[in-house]
């Protein structure tokens, strides 16, 4: 399968065939919103024909560049399998929007749910009523509680995300550091709040970093408008900031987005987690130096084999199991029913140019 690492630039059939996957889940997000009048959106993709069980993806919300990625590779994933998939969801990311969404899925009659929770808690009492109707849970890119869920599939090991974002931005401050600050998503994200919490615990603990000084973090709850408009804030708030990091897609791209135009490009370092296709102009145009992510769409390819394995009997969740994860090959479970997709990559003027995602 040629859906994950890609080299030889955006012509290739590599590149072809993410770009199509991931416009086919914006497309199918786009006709849902249109459907939708509360302000919350649906969208399906049914495999169609005899399918060995259903599988629906709620991620934190449609509508997000990052989030149609990770989609797609699930998609892709669940075709593979057999699966009538479709996806659920809200348009903005906040802690009980998901809800809903669950019930739904429930009622339809789910067999896997595959869930990015916006609230480790808030989803908790539909999850275990999905659970107890027979459904298997996978939470993916942000764990719920562990109570509420089979597995989780994450992106890399927790503790590296967070300690490579404050390499990057101690290299890019050099030895006079400085003040900075953290551009990040919601305030109950779940991932997002590990990460900046093993950020503050090396900044307190590591001589290595002494010379640099967090200041606060902000949220821009994953919304591109207010992202932009807190990174603005931070600079008249901080106008001696040296640095920003937003480990988010949306944050940094928004966060990029203003400096690109303003005084403090060049002067102030943006570093964290984004898409190569949305950081490339900034990264060429020296607004960004380096960031780093893994590549979204195994994220969702994995999520949806965990999926598989949970509903056929494969693994249970306990920590050992193991299962075949499609062309990425086998997967384990480890403590806390935790599976680990991959490490961190990061992109700079060298490399961004060979992945187009």
């Amino acid at each position: 399968m040629e859906l994950f690492h890609i080299s030889g630039g955006s012509g290739s059939r590599r590149g072809r065939r993410i770009a199509a996957v991931a416009a086919l889940a914006a497309s199918v997000a786009l006709v849902a919103t249109g459907c939708a009048g509360s302000g919350d959106a649906t969208s399906t993709d049914s495999a169609g024909g005899d399918s060995p069980g259903s599988i629906v993806f709620l991620p934190k919300q449609l509508n997000n560049p990052y989030t149609d990625v990770v989609l797609g590779g699930g998609d892709t994933a669940a075709g593979e399998i057999g699966f009538s998939a479709s996806t659920l969801g809200p348009l903005e990311a906040s802690a009980s929007a998901q809800v809903p969404f669950i019930e739904q899925a429930t009622q339809e009659g789910a067999n896997v749910i595959v869930i990015a929770a916006n609230d480790p808690d808030a989803v908790g009492p539909s999850l275990k009523q999905a659970r107890e109707a027979g459904a298997k849970i996978v939470a993916f890119d942000s764990d719920t509680n562990p109570d509420f869920r089979d597995v989780f599939v994450s992106q890399v090991v927790a503790k590296d995300v967070g300690l490579v974002q404050l390499e990057m931005i101690s290299k890019q401050l050099g030895a006079e550091g400085g003040d900075i600050a953290i551009l990040s998503a919601t305030a109950t994200a779940t991932n997002q709040n590990e990460w900046i919490k093993y950020i503050e615990d090396e900044l307190a603990s590591n001589p290595d970093y002494a010379n640099i000084n967090l200041v606060t973090t902000v949220y821009g709850d994953d919304d591109a408008d207010k992202s932009f408009k807190e990174a603005q804030g931070l600079l008249q708030s901080y106008p001696n900031l040296k640095g920003i990091i937003s480990p988010t897609t949306v944050g940094i791209a928004a966060a990029a987005k203003y400096l690109s135009t303003s005084d403090y490009k060049g002067k102030v370092a943006l570093t964290g987690l984004g898409l190569p296709n949305e950081m490339r102009e900034f990264v060429k145009d020296g607004t960004v130096t380096e960031f780093a992510l893994w590549d979204p769409a195994q994220l969702g390819y994995v999520a949806a084999y965990a999926g598989q394995a949970l509903l056929d009997g494969t693994i249970t969740g306990a920590e050992g199991d193991t299962f075949t994860a499609g062309d990425l090959g086998e997967k384990t479970v480890g403590a806390d029913g935790i599976i680990v997709v991959g490490p961190p990559t990061k992109f700079n003027a060298d490399n961004i140019d060979d992945y187009d995602f």
